[in-house]
């Protein structure tokens, strides 16, 4: 500094101690401070900017503005134990007189953090995962230090379907809370239809379209497709003998039950169990030996229908 800037800090220093009773060195680490504040924000903004112009995905740009924003972040830190506490052997003394209070104070903000490490770390979603922690399903969209947010499927809407509400969720439900991932390394779910046809249908001639649909709408449609599914699910050891749509059979109150079991992209579920519904309908109108049941109520004279060597003697 030149004399000149030397007399006017003193001066100003010696006015701000007087006025508002603020030493000099605080007032030196409340300008330090201000300064490395700004240059944060600065740098934060210009290497925004440039992510904007040379990214052009927004996933990705959205996970290296986050990278960089924590890592600045983190500087900014250092920076201030530096100008405030003197350096690391400061540090190391603050936290050992203040350790025992913060772990009290502080105990779901450090869960929080521990949760977002071990996301971090080792990865149970990642962003565009569609998940469910407890009674909440949703896509996940952002990951933070201390919560994650999803946008919620479900609920009120049938079909999974995104209610169009964001749910914010403490890091620390990992620890909590069992993991559903709809996404990770198998990239589809089984969903069934479930379609009951009278006694007197023609059941195998049923069970024969509903097998045809099936394998008109499932989202694996080729032996290299089900080898890619094979390959992905190693990693977890997830076994599954067939991946080709069935159509299984069992009896009910009032009918026989054909159910459609067949693979499905996650965010497709109701689309496709839509489109199959129509094929159904469309199939079973061409097909004068097949009806729909649904619950009913009969009365059965046993001298007149019965078998004949059952029914009562009416002499």
């Amino acid at each position: 500094m030149s004399d000149l800037a030397v007399k006017a800090w003193r001066i100003v220093s010696l006015w701000v101690e007087q006025t508002l009773g603020v030493p000099p060195a605080v007032l030196a680490k409340l300008l330090w401070s201000l300064v490395a504040g700004v240059a944060f924000l600065i740098l934060r903004w210009i290497i925004g900017n440039v992510t904007e112009r040379r990214i052009s995905e927004t996933a990705r740009r959205y996970i290296v503005l986050k990278t960089v924003n924590y890592l600045l972040g983190f500087l900014l830190l250092i920076v201030m134990v530096r100008i405030w506490l003197g350096g690391v052997s400061g540090l190391a003394a603050y936290f050992g007189i203040v350790s025992a209070g913060l772990a009290i104070a502080l105990q779901d903000p450090l869960t929080n953090i521990a949760g977002w490490i071990f996301i971090t770390m080792r990865k149970p979603f990642v962003l565009g995962d569609r998940v469910q922690i407890g009674t909440h399903s949703g896509d996940v969209v952002d990951i933070g230090l201390f919560q994650f947010s999803i946008v919620e499927v479900g609920n009120w809407v049938g079909g999974e379907q995104s209610t169009g509400r964001l749910i914010h969720l403490p890091n620390a439900s990992v620890f909590r809370e069992a993991i559903a991932n709809y996404t990770q390394g198998f990239n589809f779910i089984w969903n069934e239809v479930a379609v009951t046809v009278t006694f007197e249908s023609n059941w195998r001639r049923a069970k024969e379209l509903l097998t045809e649909i099936g394998q008109r709408y499932t989202a694996i449609k080729s032996e290299h497709a089900a080898e890619q599914v094979r390959r992905a699910t190693s990693k977890f050891l997830i076994y599954f003998q067939h991946l080709t749509p069935i159509v299984w059979t069992s009896v009910i109150d009032y009918g026989v039950q054909l159910t459609i079991r067949y693979l499905c992209h996650p965010r497709q579920r109701r689309s496709s169990e839509s489109a199959i519904w129509e094929a159904v309908l469309e199939e079973f109108s061409k097909c004068p030996d097949v009806d729909f049941a649904y619950p009913t109520q009969r009365f059965f004279d046993n001298v007149r229908e019965g078998k004949r060597g059952l029914r009562p003697d009416r002499s």
